[in-house]
């Protein structure tokens, strides 16, 4: 589970880093931060939350389009 936590972390850092050349993505990230801080969980467990949002919402979407 450490190597995934650390993976994870890595990702996130990295795009962070790549942001600096992404304005889209650096104003994404600073509403995922401030969510965070309202929340008053870590950066890191509010991305989770909408990744994992995302992938919650698309497969919903795809089974109501495959389901008949």
């Amino acid at each position: 589970m450490l190597e995934a936590n650390s993976f994870f972390t890595n990702m996130v850092d990295e795009l962070v880093d790549f942001s600096e050349y992404d304005p889209e993505l650096a104003e994404g990230l600073k509403w995922i931060d401030g969510e965070a801080q309202k929340r008053g969980i870590t950066f890191y467990e509010m991305v989770f939350h909408v990744l994992h949002r995302h992938d919650v919402d698309s497969k919903a979407k795809d089974w109501l389009a495959n389901r008949n």
